[in-house]
């Protein structure tokens, strides 16, 4: 029997003309995907003047010798919550591994661990994050909007959050300078 086409652990690129200046030119990895709905994190955008160290403050956290990254707009459901995409190499009390490829936490611990320099070894965090209902993504993945992609999490941690996008479609083979912004009709 064959499974169905789950998204977990793939990226979700934004087709030209998606429709929704939220999601134009978005890069979204997804992290939980089933009959009931999907969560995803984006990753090809990041939030000007917010850096971890000034999140870290905002918890009172020291943030020690680690490196002060850009936070990412992680999507537009709950804007204020916090996700960190990284390595499987740590693990916390929330900590949710995807189909493999990275990990998953939304727990101050992970952020505690990354200032204190006992966290993943790579990482990057995120604000908010992009949610479907049942079946609300797999009804999109059959219009034209979305274009997924595998997980490679090269392009989560080599790659800039503004050139994600391009990057996604060239690594299956796409210029993304040749798509249309209108679906064809048969």
């Amino acid at each position: 029997m064959e499974s169905a086409p789950f998204l977990t652990g793939q990226f979700l690129l934004a087709m030209p003309g998606i429709g929704d200046p939220r999601f134009e030119r978005a890069v979204i990895a997804m992290c939980a995907h089933d009959a009931d709905g999907a969560l995803g994190i984006g990753i090809g955008e990041t939030i000007d003047g917010l850096g971890l160290h000034d999140l870290l403050r905002q918890f009172d956290i020291d943030p020690g010798a680690s490196p002060d990254r850009a936070v990412h707009f992680g999507g537009p459901v709950e804007p204020r919550r916090g996700f960190v995409l990284h390595t499987p190499d740590w693990s916390g009390q929330d900590t949710v591994d995807v189909g493999g490829r990275w990990a998953l936490s939304g727990t101050i611990d992970v952020l505690r661990a990354i200032a204190e320099g006992e966290g993943p070894s790579r990482w990057l965090v995120a604000l908010g994050y992009a949610g479907w209902g049942e079946g609300q993504l797999d009804a999109e993945m059959t219009r034209h909007g979305w274009f997924n992609t595998p997980g490679d999490a090269r392009l989560l941690y080599d790659v800039e959050a503004d050139a994600r996008w391009a990057s996604g479609f060239a690594s299956a083979g796409i210029d993304p300078r040749l798509l249309s912004n209108a679906a064809g009709k048969a």
